[in-house]
């Protein structure tokens, strides 16, 4: 050792460390107590960082991310929900833990993650990430996570647990009840589609619920849309062609109101869209016209009904060049992204017997007297994914402030004895200040 350099022993002391710590990751021994207990299902929200975030995740079979800013407004109201629903979600047979990640503070992390909008929620189930747009109310939010820890097929076995099924639902998927169906003829779909609906096999009930779920022969798979309240029967054939069919058509209510959540769940129908644009969707008369709808979208389940008001979403009903001034109730087949049909004759409709008005238009649509159009603004992935980030508020913010730094420079170069009045200097602020006022609006998601 004498002989050797102070350089060539540190080389030594850190290969033998690196091997000692090598040996013990391999091994699982030699690990601290600190490292043992690093994580723990404690009902609290856990803080992530880069160092830490990977191994929360493989720690937890379900864990809930939340991607915030400390500036954020809806960040600092989602907050305490996330406190409130930590305790209860923890305690679940299959445990949820909730966790935060500062996203503003390691920018890197959030890149990573895809995130470009405050707040984010992410679950991640097993690893896998899936971005949660459900309620952030803590009851409701809790509600709507058991879903991903539930079975995949639950069995019941009395009237009291049909109903109880029910009840814990909630409102946020819709329902599959198989009345007399094996659990075998369910249990491929109900594993396929578990994030989007629950799942539930009744071995036994009574005359009474047959009754209260309106069907009337047995084996029947009932749908139910609680939201909406509406239900749908199934007779068979109960091929997993056929259920599954049936199963992707009930996803969604008959008709189907557009706003940010729908337009979430419109974005995996592959179903042309047929569209109606009234002025506001909570009138009587438009309401009239949405149980037209729902009639017509019952025998036409190969395309998906929904309606929308300007008064509710005037952005989106401008791209189909609809507005206050144009001819109301406005109908046009969509297909999700760029382009839209209207059906020549039958651009719009009148209040008295719109029945008739509406089978003429779908008559027009499917004989091809239609004429195509582009969208005036963004696909549905489009309005799904508007929300501005902060990357994208940066980069704005700069352009601007370049913008009138070179109108400065370039009034010095006229006028070399003047720097910039105040007038100037407090309209370049103004200006950047709305930029990033509009931007941190957009790009924070509303609840």
């Amino acid at each position: 050792m004498r002989g050797m350099s102070k350089g060539r022993i540190w080389i030594l002391l850190c290969l033998l460390l690196l091997t000692g710590r090598g040996m013990m990751l391999l091994t699982g021994r030699g690990l601290s107590s600190e490292e043992e207990t690093k994580f723990k299902i404690d009902g609290k929200v856990i803080e992530l960082d880069e160092s830490n975030f990977d191994s929360a995740i493989s720690s937890f079979d379900y864990i809930l991310v939340d991607f915030y800013a400390p500036w954020c407004g809806h960040c600092k109201r989602l907050a305490p929900q996330l406190d409130e629903a930590a305790p209860i979600l923890a305690k679940l047979k299959e445990p949820i833990v909730i966790a935060k990640v500062d996203a503003d503070k390691y920018s890197r992390l959030a890149s990573k993650q895809e995130i470009d909008a405050f707040p984010t929620l992410k679950i991640f189930m097993h690893g896998i990430p899936t971005e949660y747009y459900g309620p952030r109310k803590a009851e409701l939010l809790v509600r709507y996570l058991k879903k991903f820890v539930a079975p995949d097929v639950s069995i019941l076995n009395s009237d009291a647990e049909v109903s109880d099924f029910v009840e814990n639902a909630g409102t946020f998927f819709p329902l599959f009840i198989g009345f007399g169906l094996d659990e075998s003829v369910m249990s491929n779909l109900a594993l396929k589609y578990k994030k989007k609906a629950w799942f539930a096999v009744a071995k036994d009930f009574s005359e009474d619920t047959m009754v209260l779920y309106d069907f009337d022969k047995v084996p029947a798979l009932v749908a139910l849309q609680p939201s909406y309240n509406e239900h749908n029967i199934f007779y068979g054939p109960f091929d997993e062609e056929f259920l599954e069919e049936f199963i992707k058509q009930n996803f969604l209510p008959l008709s189907v109101p557009i706003n940010q959540d729908t337009l979430n769940l419109l974005k995996d129908d592959k179903r042309k869209i047929v569209l109606a644009i009234v002025e506001d969707e909570t009138e009587e008369k438009s309401q009239k016209l949405v149980t037209t709808l729902k009639a017509a979208a019952s025998a036409n389940r190969d395309l998906v009904f929904c309606y929308v008001g300007i008064k509710q979403f005037a952005d989106f009903a401008d791209t189909f060049e609809a507005n206050k001034k144009s001819k109301l109730p406005k109908m046009v087949v969509w297909d999700g992204n760029e382009n839209y049909l209207t059906v020549i004759g039958s651009e719009s409709i009148d209040e008295e017997d719109q029945g008739s008005q509406i089978s003429r238009f779908l008559e027009g649509y499917r004989e091809g007297r239609t004429e195509q159009k582009k969208v005036a603004g963004p696909s549905i992935f489009g309005f799904v994914n508007s929300l501005i980030g902060i990357r994208s508020v940066y980069i704005i913010v700069f352009m601007v402030a370049m913008l009138m730094l070179l109108r400065t420079l370039g009034k010095d170069d006229e006028e070399p004895s003047r720097v910039g009045t105040s007038d100037q200097s407090e309209h370049a602020r103004s200006t950047v200040s709305r930029a990033e006022n509009d931007e941190y609006r957009s790009g924070e998601k509303e609840d």
